[in-house]
């Protein structure tokens, strides 16, 4: 038999590494792609959809008591966490044959097993060695818990996503995503919540000014939120745990949830027999074609250390795949790409925080809007809505945009073509809004507050 030679073989099944395999194969590459754990990486199984199904869920008990003030009445007894916890696998489970059938139906060879790369242009899996021009590294990352004492008594976001049961209370250590998600998440399913975090305040490199708004609402929900304050060491009590915390105070819950970070998913990968190199971070160094110091070996997504977002990974494997076999050679615009909190109340923004803005352009305009929505006037839920425009002056474009509220992402989403293409703030004055709207705030802002 003569040996295969694959134009491109790919070592992990997310997001990035299926994007490339299959876009890489429509341009008539001999394509392979090796998987040890499951279709559609984080965002698929552990990451994005879960959490978002899981939010929808955390949503309806302010909204069952939001209904009150619309004249309906009812009675709910309690949130049946098995059901949504299985309902939830079995979309996950739907979505994995999904990506199975696009892989198989773009003529994508898929091997089951943990990849070893053997040499520039050699890999292993479960014993059979494979070779290719290219190989492609899109392994993602694996959440992070720190070395401290009684470690192993934490869970991550992985194993909530299959608890046996909710806790009662549970502590939420971390400051990022996950953690600020997971707190409103928790919470909206009737687990008593205290997030902790090392720092003055959660959403480091968001905007300020809507990172101490998040802040003011979730704690007026209920959530607890403890800043500059960390858990030293977590020992077991009965059927709970006592959190030694920096301050020298001892907290005692059901659960501890670690959402740290995660570390790029290196570790058995062989990476030692090639001259692929870290950056000081610990991540796959590439440059801006996604080529690592191996020249035959590349690297997208989560495992290179930039944005870490779904979409950005998508985009990444897109991009490789064009230069590597459709002769489109262009560089990935990192500007402007919009992202989103799904917290409660959700947050969302594209482009430049206040701050960055000041330091990037100089002299800007800040617009803020910050009021009750339509919906909670009859609904008297408290959650306060806010938006925020942030307009270069010399150029009049609008280099920021910022929500807290219903729908952030959506609306976000939306802005985000606009501030892309470059709208200015005229622009914006010059749209008519729809109302009664949210969405309608952001062309109706005129006064700027600095």
């Amino acid at each position: 038999m003569s040996e295969t030679i694959y134009d491109l073989f790919v070592i992990g099944a997310g997001s990035g590494g299926v994007r490339a395999a299959r876009i890489s194969a429509g341009f008539g590459a001999k394509v392979a792609i090796a998987e040890s754990r499951y279709l559609g990486g984080t965002c698929v199984n552990v990451g994005c959809v879960p959490k978002k199904l899981f939010s929808y869920a955390a949503h309806y008990r302010e909204d069952f008591s939001d209904a009150k003030g619309f004249g309906w009445d009812s009675v709910v007894e309690k949130l049946d966490w098995p059901r949504l916890r299985d309902n939830k696998t079995k979309e996950i489970e739907r979505l994995n044959g999904i990506y199975g059938n696009l892989l198989s139906n773009a003529g994508v060879e898929l091997i089951n097993g943990h990849a070893k790369i053997l040499d520039a242009n050699t890999v292993e899996v479960e014993g059979v060695k494979f070779t290719a021009k290219n190989i492609l590294i899109a392994v993602g990352g694996w959440p992070f818990i720190p070395d401290i004492p009684g470690r192993e008594f934490a869970i991550s976001s992985n194993e909530l996503f299959y608890l046996d049961t909710l806790p009662k209370h549970a502590v939420v250590v971390g400051g990022g995503y996950v953690a600020t998600e997971f707190a409103g998440i928790l919470h909206g399913l009737g687990v008593e919540i205290e997030q902790i975090y090392r720092r003055d305040l959660f959403l480091r490199g968001f905007d300020t000014e809507i990172r101490q708004e998040l802040a003011e609402e979730m704690k007026a929900k209920g959530v607890k939120l403890r800043f500059n304050e960390n858990v030293v060491a977590i020992t077991k009590r009965g059927d709970q745990y006592a959190l030694e915390l920096e301050s020298g105070e001892t907290l005692i819950t059901d659960k501890v949830l670690y959402a740290t970070g995660r570390n790029p998913m290196l570790e058995g990968l062989g990476l030692e027999n090639t001259k692929v190199s870290l950056n000081d971070k610990g991540y796959i160094a590439v440059d801006e074609g996604f080529q690592t110091s191996e020249p035959s070996i590349y690297a997208v997504g989560d495992v290179i250390g930039g944005m870490e977002l779904t979409p950005v990974a998508l985009a990444e494997g897109m991009n490789l795949a064009k230069r590597l076999f459709d002769g489109d050679n262009s560089v990935l615009d990192y500007n402007f790409i919009p992202t989103a909190i799904f917290s409660n109340p959700n947050l969302a923004t594209v482009g430049f925080n206040e701050e960055d803005a000041r330091e990037r352009f100089g002299d800007i305009a800040v617009y803020t809007s910050r009021f009750t929505h339509l919906k909670h006037t009859l609904s008297g839920n408290k959650t306060k809505t806010f938006l925020k425009l942030i307009v270069d002056k010399a150029s009049d474009k609008v280099v920021g945009a910022h929500m807290m509220g219903d729908d952030a992402g959506e609306i976000i989403q939306g802005l985000a073509v606009a501030i892309k293409a470059g709208a200015t703030k005229a622009d914006f004055d010059a749209t008519i809004g729809i109302h009664p709207t949210v969405a309608e705030e952001f062309v109706t802002m005129r006064n700027a507050s600095r």
